[in-house]
C-alpha cells in the first residue's frame, strides 16, 4: 500500500485517507473485509471514526472506494499502520483488490470527510520544493475566483515517513468541484507545474448522503447538489419523525420505555424508512427532474423544483398543526 504522511501546522489529530479499487463483482466480499477492518481499527488508541465512500461516477474512477480513518494523533495512526493486526488484515484482502491500493495521511488541518472534497498528492522534484509551494499558491488564487470554493489546505512531507505533498480543497457542490477540474485554468496550470513535480493522483470523496440518492437501479453514483438533498432529506424525514412521534412514540411512553431507549428505537425506526422507503421509493420518483444529476439543469428547473418542496413543507406543517 502506497503511504504518504503529510503535516499542517497548528493542526491536531491525523486523518487516513484510503483509495481502494475493488476487482468487478467482489464488492460484497470487499464489504464484509472492511468491516473486519473496522471491528479491528476500533481497538487502537486514539481512533475516532471511520467513513466509507463507494464509487462516483462522476469521477470516472470505476470501483474506486475509498475510506476515511480518523485518529486524535499521529502517534496513534503509525501505531495502527505498523501494527501486525492491519498487516495480517491487508494480506488477507490482497485478492479483492486490482492494484495496490493509495493512501494518504493528513496530521492537522481540517478533516477530509466534507461533502465535496478532493485529495491531490504530488510527488515533487527534488530541489524544487520552493517553486512547487509557490505554484500551489498560484493555483490557490486561481481556484478562489471559481463559484463555490470553501478553502484548500497544503500538506507538506514528514520527514522520514514519506516525500509526497498532499493538497485538500473543497468545494459547495460536485457540479464545481468538476468545473475546477475539468477547467482550462487548472490544465494550464497543471502544465506550468509538471516542472515541479514528477506525477500527481487525485482522488475524490463522495457526499455524505450520496447512498439515498440513486436514479438507476443499483447504480450510486453522481448526486445532486448538497442544497437539493438537505432539502429533499428534510422532506422525508419531517413527516417520518412526526408520524413516528404520534404513534410508536405514544405507544413507547404508554408502555413505560425509558425515553432515551424510546428516542433510539425511533431513530432506527427513521433511518430505515428514509433509506428503504421514503428516498429511493417516493422522494427520488417525484423528484426526479429536479435531483437527477444526469437531466438537464436550468435555473428554471432549480428554481421549480426548489418552490414544490417549500409547498409540501407548508402542506406538511399544515397537516401536522392539525392532528397534534
Amino acid at each position: 500500500m502506497n503511504v504518504s504522511a503529510n503535516r499542517a501546522p497548528g493542526g491536531a489529530g491525523a486523518t487516513v485517507v484510503t483509495s481502494q479499487k475493488v476487482v468487478p463483482g467482489r464488492e460484497e466480499d470487499y464489504k464484509r473485509w472492511q468491516e473486519q477492518v473496522n471491528r479491528a481499527v476500533r481497538d487502537f488508541d486514539g481512533f475516532e471514526g471511520t467513513e466509507l465512500y463507494p464509487p462516483n461516477s462522476e469521477s470516472g474512477e470505476a470501483n474506486q472506494w475509498v475510506v476515511v480513518f480518523r485518529f486524535s494523533g499521529v502517534d496513534q495512526l503509525s501505531a495502527w499502520l505498523t501494527s501486525g493486526t492491519r498487516r495480517e488484515l491487508l494480506d488477507r484482502g490482497r485478492g479483492l483488490f486490482e492494484e495496490e491500493p493509495s493512501q494518504e495521511v493528513l496530521s492537522g488541518g481540517e478533516p477530509a470527510q466534507q461533502a465535496v472534497t478532493a485529495v491531490i498528492s504530488h510527488e515533487v522534484k527534488p530541489g524544487r520544493e520552493g517553486d512547487f509551494a509557490t505554484w500551489q499558491d498560484k493555483t490557490l488564487r486561481a481556484q478562489e475566483k471559481f463559484p463555490g470554493f470553501m478553502g484548500s489546505e497544503l500538506f507538506a512531507p514528514v520527514e522520514g515517513v514519506q516525500d509526497r505533498w498532499v493538497v485538500v480543497f473543497r468545494f459547495d457542490t460536485r457540479e464545481h468541484l468538476d468545473q475546477w477540474l475539468r477547467s482550462d485554468t487548472r490544465m494550464k496550470l497543471l502544465d506550468e507545474g509538471r516542472d515541479y513535480f514528477a506525477d500527481y493522483d487525485v482522488r475524490e470523496i463522495a457526499s455524505a448522503f450520496s447512498g439515498w440518492f440513486r436514479f438507476r437501479e443499483g447504480e450510486q453514483g453522481g448526486v445532486p447538489p448538497n442544497w437539493k438533498q438537505a432539502m429533499s432529506v428534510l422532506l422525508a424525514l419531517y413527516p417520518t419523525v412526526m408520524v413516528l412521534n404520534l404513534t410508536e412514540g405514544r405507544v413507547l411512553t404508554h408502555i413505560g420505555v425509558p425515553g432515551y431507549l424510546g428516542l433510539f428505537i425511533g431513530n432506527v425506526l427513521s433511518v430505515a424508512i428514509l433509506t428503504w422507503v421514503l428516498m429511493p421509493m417516493v422522494v427520488n420518483r417525484a423528484l426526479t427532474f429536479w435531483l437527477a444529476p444526469d437531466r438537464p439543469r436550468s435555473r428554471r428547473i432549480d428554481m421549480a423544483g426548489a418552490a414544490v418542496v417549500l409547498v409540501c413543507y407548508a402542506a406538511l406543517i399544515a397537516i401536522f398543526s392539525l392532528i397534534a
